[in-house]
């Protein structure tokens, strides 16, 4: 008995222990840039982690000598109208795949199944062509269009959700008259939530931080979103705004950390809402 208690408790020492690893790997270069947004001069080096001269200049700077509100507003609204737009498309076709039966529902499902496992900047020249024929290039409709298009590829997690929602409800809510749209959104809806707070955050956050096709499309400094313009900030070899551009990361990540500060249990219910199947 001694033994297996000895045995239980170095576990959890080195458990700990790892535990502690990680959050210092991950915790010091955040807390790194952070510092150095309030450090003195153009340079991220420094000898000290702490700064030895503070100063809120470089965020004054990002105002005065970038279009960096102009940015954070075009990003924003790129973020909600694609988050609004994939959930949408993720919630109806996650609820077309688990309660109806139809023609070619399994091959369908496996192929979107299969697309969803290739990257998607694979299709990114194809994707350039069509928005120039189009005429869209250049402008945040192209984004929208083309990050919510494919939201529906991510339809598995809300099939699986909504496998564990027992269709008596349903069947009850139709025998009173209900619609099948009734029954999607006064009966599943209620009952997702967390998986809708889930798929949500993580399109918000996965569009606001979107580069590679942001930095194709966006052509004008005045279309372009936060990740782009912060990159070209300091894309050039002359450039020196390094400190400027730690304000600038900054600022972008209070939006996503106060959302998932806000929205973390449901967060953590909705990452496991799909993993039982009913």
């Amino acid at each position: 008995m001694s033994g297996y208690r000895l045995r239980k408790n170095a576990w959890l020492a080195v458990s700990y222990v790892l535990l502690i690893l990680i959050a210092v790997f991950t915790i010091y270069p955040a807390l790194w840039i952070v510092l150095s947004s309030f450090r003195a001069g153009t340079s991220l080096f420094s000898e000290t982690l702490i700064p030895e001269k503070w100063t809120v200049l470089h965020y004054k700077e990002l105002f005065e000598q970038f279009q960096f509100g102009r940015w954070y507003m075009n990003s924003l609204k790129i973020s909600i109208i694609t988050m609004v737009l994939s959930v949408f498309f993720q919630l109806l076709t996650g609820y077309a795949f688990s309660r109806f039966r139809f023609k070619s529902r399994k091959s369908i499902m496996s192929g979107l199944f299969i697309i969803g496992l290739f990257p998607s900047f694979l299709s990114l020249t194809a994707v350039y062509v069509l928005l120039l024929n189009m005429k869209l290039l250049n402008t945040h409709t192209a984004l929208i269009m083309v990050s919510s298009a494919g939201a529906a590829v991510g339809y598995l997690l809300v099939k699986g959700y909504f496998d564990t929602i027992p269709k008596s409800l349903e069947e009850a809510a139709i025998i009173d008259g209900a619609s099948n749209w009734g029954v999607f959104v006064r009966i599943l809806l209620p009952l997702s939530r967390p998986l809708v707070v889930y798929m949500a955050v993580t399109s918000f956050a996965g569009t606001f931080s979107e580069f590679i096709f942001a930095q194709t499309v966006l052509r004008t400094e005045a279309k372009q979103t936060l990740a782009v313009g912060l990159f070209n900030m300091v894309n050039t070899q002359t450039s020196t705004q390094f400190t400027v551009f730690a304000a600038g990361s900054v600022l972008v990540s209070i939006p996503v950390v106060v959302i998932f500060i806000i929205f973390q249990r449901l967060l953590v219910e909705g990452l496991t809402a799909g993993a039982d199947k009913g």
